[in-house]
């Protein structure tokens, strides 16, 4: 099944036997490379729409919802685990089954789409020409990071903390994305995009913020075993951070950076959400990614 948005087609694809993923493909006759986008919480893969409708005349770009996000699949947690390490089996799933080129792919991945992508890069180094990412917790370093996320890792504060967020699901939408910024850093995201994550919300059998809280459950685990692998990340990286992130602080990928020698661009200004608060950054970070590659 597909549909059409704005010249946009949107379409459902499958994974395996539990999981299906909506997704969108911007396709290229003569693509200059490939761009894959992965968003974080609570979005959707509309964050994306503007940013890849700029790249689309010279490249193929694809983005989609991860499971427990729009409207992908939420299977039961006896059948996904949710956890960064099976966001990573996803997305490696994802490139085999769309046939994409990885010799000429970008990875863009913030907040929980990053750790999955890396984790994958230390398992397979050819997965993707350059891996941008930024604005997640590489390791388990709960001091740079806003205390309700602190909560949410564990402890006996973390099912209040979820029962909360899904309570507040109207004010989180409203303002998670400036939320810390001052007035004249504050941005508007479409209405379209919000209407897309309040639609998939509670898609399915659980909310977003039970795949959230699920993934964080398993956060701990993963980081610690993405920070015991550095030595294998081989996949040219580069880390891309706002220098005014509430949620997750910039130490976090200076350090990142610096433990596995990639560049660094830490955004004056900017919070959490670069590729919402600078769209046109994020397409430059893209364009330079892929230069000289073609398919």
């Amino acid at each position: 099944m597909s549909y059409r948005i704005n010249n946009t087609t949107i379409d459902f694809f499958e994974i395996n036997e539990d999981i299906t993923l909506r997704r969108v493909v911007l396709r290229n006759p003569r693509p200059k490379g490939t761009v894959l986008f992965l968003h974080g919480f609570p979005e959707t893969l509309y964050a994306w729409k503007d940013i890849a409708e700029a790249l689309a005349d010279d490249y193929e770009v694809h983005a989609f919802d991860w499971p427990g996000y729009g409207l992908s699949s939420r299977p039961m947690v006896d059948r996904f685990s949710y956890a960064p390490k099976d966001y990573a089996h996803v997305l490696d799933q994802y490139i085999v089954k769309a046939g994409i080129d990885t010799s000429s792919l970008t990875i863009y991945a913030t907040d929980i789409g990053a750790l999955p992508a890396l984790l994958l890069a230390v398992e397979k180094p050819d997965i993707a020409r350059t891996i941008i990412v930024g604005d997640f917790a590489p390791f388990n370093r709960p001091q740079f990071m806003s205390e309700k996320l602190q909560n949410l890792k564990a402890g006996p504060a973390m099912e209040q903390v979820r029962a909360n967020m899904n309570s507040n699901r109207d004010e989180i939408l409203e303002n998670i994305f400036t939320r810390g910024l001052p007035k004249e850093a504050q941005f508007e995201v479409s209405q379209q995009f919000r209407d897309d994550m309040s639609h998939g919300w509670s898609h399915g059998a659980m909310t977003t913020v039970d795949a959230f809280s699920h993934y964080y459950s398993h956060f701990t685990r993963d980081q610690d075993h993405f920070e015991s692998q550095l030595a294998r990340l081989k996949t040219p990286v580069k880390v891309v951070w706002g220098e005014k992130d509430l949620y997750i602080k910039k130490e976090m990928g200076i350090e990142l950076a610096a433990r596995i020698d990639a560049e660094l661009a830490l955004l004056p200004g900017i919070g959490h959400y670069p590729h919402l608060q600078d769209p046109k950054r994020t397409v430059d970070e893209v364009r330079a990614s892929l230069r000289g590659t073609s398919t």
